[in-house]
């Protein structure tokens, strides 16, 4: 009994997060929000892709690597957007690789205010080598030797306001639910996706040509404790930017990047892991490369002058 309720919390936990969280963690989510909340597709007025990759916890063997990509953009006519990702979380003999398809609708409040509802549906398999798990009895029916796969649906709802100087949105990733069910024999109700939680926010100060944003991520899954993550970023004209954030009783973040003419994003960052992996772990190291495709008249019409490089609506 005790092997079926640690092997069911082994594919459960194959992203291998702090304090129980399921989901991939980002530490670079105040740049690609689109990965956490369905409600922020094609809240600008381009399209984009962009692809994060996250190899956690460099030096320890078997660490869990993260890569994911994504590309949305607006209907403006429809005041909606629609998107896509990929992505494949992969922990030693364990991995969790999926698709989401996102649509939101843009409720314009005021000139300068939406409220942005959105839904993601996907597909995801979760898989175990067996042939890479050494068990301490060989020949443990409970645990064949073998390769294991499941399939499940998922769905994430969000909703998300937006400013010109600030943001704010909430989202329940794995919103259905669904158990994971690996052995005909296995029965146990708490192998599922969890449902999570989620706010997020920031808000931008202009000062000349700078901008400061502050900003925090709330993550809450039950029966785990809650988790934050808060930072800044401080940038010119949208083009390079600086950054910190500290996420509780985990890690210290640092991060840099820049805009090339308004068309291709680079970023990266280094977490320095504050826990007790810090002696065991040289930090994690996450890169983001990005695309932005503007509206060919509005880049024909405009000049760089004109047109900041940046999330400007």
């Amino acid at each position: 009994m005790k092997r079926i309720l640690y092997i069911s919390a082994l594919f459960v936990g194959l992203s291998l997060t702090s304090f129980g969280q399921q989901i991939p963690q980002y530490a670079q989510y105040m740049i690609n929000d689109y990965v956490l909340n369905p409600a922020t597709t094609g809240q600008h007025d381009y399209w984009e892709v962009k692809s994060n990759n996250r190899l956690h916890w460099v030096g320890i063997t078997d660490a869990p690597r993260t890569f994911i990509l994504s590309a949305h953009g607006p209907f403006k006519k429809q005041n909606m957007g629609m998107g896509g990702s990929v992505f494949a979380d992969i922990t030693g003999p364990t991995s969790r690789v999926g698709f989401y398809l996102s649509y939101a609708y843009h409720l314009k409040l005021s000139k300068s205010l939406k409220l942005g509802m959105g839904l993601s549906f996907g597909l995801l398999q979760y898989r175990i080598d067996g042939t890479k798990v050494t068990l301490r009895e060989n020949g443990d029916p409970v645990f064949p030797n073998q390769v294991m796969t499941v399939y499940t649906a998922d769905a994430t709802f969000g909703i998300n306001l937006k400013h010109k100087n600030f943001n704010v949105g909430i989202s329940l990733p794995q919103l259905i639910g669904n158990q994971l069910k690996f052995l005909e024999n296995q029965n146990n109700p708490e192998s599922k996706l969890a449902r999570h939680y989620m706010l997020m926010g920031g808000y931008t100060f202009h000062v000349g040509d700078f901008g400061i944003q502050p900003n925090v991520l709330l993550k809450y899954v039950f029966p785990a404790p809650p988790q934050f993550d808060a930072g800044v970023k401080l940038d010119w004209r949208d083009q390079f930017w600086i950054g910190a954030s500290y996420r509780h009783k985990d890690a210290v973040s640092f991060m840099g990047g820049l805009a090339y003419k308004d068309f291709l994003v680079f970023a990266y960052s280094y977490d320095m892991t504050t826990s007790n992996l810090k002696n065991y772990s040289n930090g994690t190291h996450e890169m983001m490369v990005g695309v932005r495709f503007r509206p060919w008249k509005k880049v024909a019409t405009e000049s760089p002058e004109a047109a900041p490089a940046g999330d400007s609506e």
